[in-house]
């Protein structure tokens, strides 16, 4: 699906999130995520690293949730920009919380072009 102005600021917002909070020396955020909701809202949120982990899209999500919202449209998680600014696909645990609260949403990642769109039931195995 084709990157949209929209899109490139949500790429922005994960990507100064991470910048404010990076921190590498206590290994504690790598990963910035952000989500709009149907209604343009963003929210944002960092890895937290412990014995489970929380990963940024974890928080993102929750942070919106806990705003009340429950309508979303696009997800995009990643690394610090001055390390490049990777966009990182969801891994698994991500992938399926994404289906459980947001069947419907859209996620920004890296392919061979750059920056690339899809749906979240792109990226689920099927059986």
């Amino acid at each position: 699906m084709k990157v949209e102005q929209k899109d490139r600021e949500l790429i922005q917002a994960a990507r100064e999130t991470i910048d404010r909070n990076f921190d590498l020396v206590n290994e504690r955020h790598t990963v910035g995520a952000a989500v709009r909701c149907k209604n343009g809202n963003i929210y944002t949120g960092v890895n937290l690293y412990s014995i489970h982990g929380s990963c940024a899209e974890f928080i993102a999500i929750g942070a919106a949730i806990t705003a009340g919202e429950r309508e979303f449209e696009t997800i995009v998680a990643a690394r610090t920009s001055s390390e490049g600014g990777v966009l990182l696909p969801p891994c698994g645990n991500c992938r399926e919380m994404l289906v459980r609260y947001a069947p419907d949403i859209e996620v920004l990642m890296e392919s061979d072009n750059g920056a690339e769109k899809f749906s979240i039931q792109e990226l689920i195995p099927r059986h």
